[in-house]
């Protein structure tokens, strides 16, 4: 063969590879991930989005940011990762709360749970916390309780927003104990806090890795946790259930994606997720926040979701809490 035909030849088959290769699609991921907590800083997702985040995004071979997308309770940022793009780069950390409770308390929330995402990791559940400030008269919950009653209407407490589990964790106070509490919401756990920090709320539910900070640095008392059990992160605190076994309620936190995207994108995602989860320096981290890490399979949280709603809804509308 002439030498300069056989040059042409391999030339044009070269290219020809090369553009085939280029046409292919490339493997997941081969650009950063967002991963969307739908509240405002400072809650129990964003602080676990932020400590999970490093070690996912060595775990999957890409870097993952974390974006605070606030707004309508959480329903802003889960509906913008229902419609994102299927490709497996924006991503849903979101608790309970926002998934389970919202399809309850808003008439259009704008996403339906169960059919318009893909759960992709259970991470792991944490009570909330009545707290007040450490000159507070109120150093049980049985003061609380008595001072609510002496008063009806008067006590009042502050949550993280109309619907949220702060918020219906003491309309559950209300009808366990038999008291009327008056709630206060407010845009997030954050500037609840602060104002029982400043002595503006005398009460606050928040949850414990938003709280345990401030309560072991003595900035805020704890009374009560919403748990079955007391918390291995703080055993020192009681139950409210020790008191009303039916008070009981917990936020968990969950990885979701928006239905349609591919098997790849799960299986890589769920298997950098059990990377992360069996490094002991996160399980640490996480566990010092008050997150109780009992592992849920992907497979069963569908299930878990389906008896949530169930759950919330009861709570829902007993409060009275339904928003347009």
């Amino acid at each position: 063969m002439n030498k300069h035909l056989y040059q042409y030849i391999l030339g044009a088959v070269l290219s020809l590879l090369t553009l085939q290769l280029a046409a292919q699609p490339q493997s997941y991921p081969n650009k950063p991930i967002s991963l969307v907590v739908p509240q405002t800083a400072g809650g129990t997702n964003d602080i676990v989005a932020r400590l999970i985040a490093p070690a996912f995004g060595e775990a999957i071979g890409t870097s993952v940011v974390v974006e605070n997308k606030p707004g309508a309770g959480g329903n802003i940022g889960t509906q913008g990762v229902a419609r994102s793009a299927k490709d497996g780069y924006t991503l849903l950390l979101t608790i309970n709360s926002a998934q389970a409770i919202n399809p309850a308390l808003y008439k259009n929330p704008g996403f339906d749970p169960i059919n318009d995402f893909v759960p992709l990791y259970y991470i792991g559940a944490t009570p909330y916390v009545l707290v007040t400030p450490p000159g507070s008269p109120y150093k049980t919950l049985a003061d609380v309780i008595t001072a609510a009653k002496k008063k009806p209407g008067e006590l009042s407490y502050a949550s993280a927003g109309n619907g949220t589990i702060s918020h219906l964790l003491g309309a559950m106070l209300n009808t366990s104990a038999g008291i009327e509490m008056q709630h206060i919401p407010y845009k997030g756990v954050a500037p609840a806090i602060n104002d029982v920090l400043g002595g503006q709320v005398p009460l606050a539910f928040a949850s414990l890795p938003s709280a345990l900070n401030y309560i072991k640095a003595g900035k805020l008392q704890a009374i009560a946790i919403s748990s079955a059990k007391r918390s291995s992160a703080a055993p020192e605190i009681p139950t409210i259930a020790e008191t009303y076994p039916d008070c009981v309620g917990e936020v968990w936190v969950a990885i979701f994606a928006p239905i349609g995207v591919n098997a790849e994108v799960v299986k890589k995602t769920q298997a950098a997720m059990d990377k992360v989860m069996a490094r002991p320096d996160v399980r640490e981290k996480l566990i010092a926040q008050g997150l109780d890490l009992n592992p849920v399979p992907p497979a069963k949280l569908p299930a878990l979701l389906k008896d949530e709603l169930a759950k919330w809804v009861k709570i829902v509308k007993a409060s009275g809490a339904q928003l347009d």
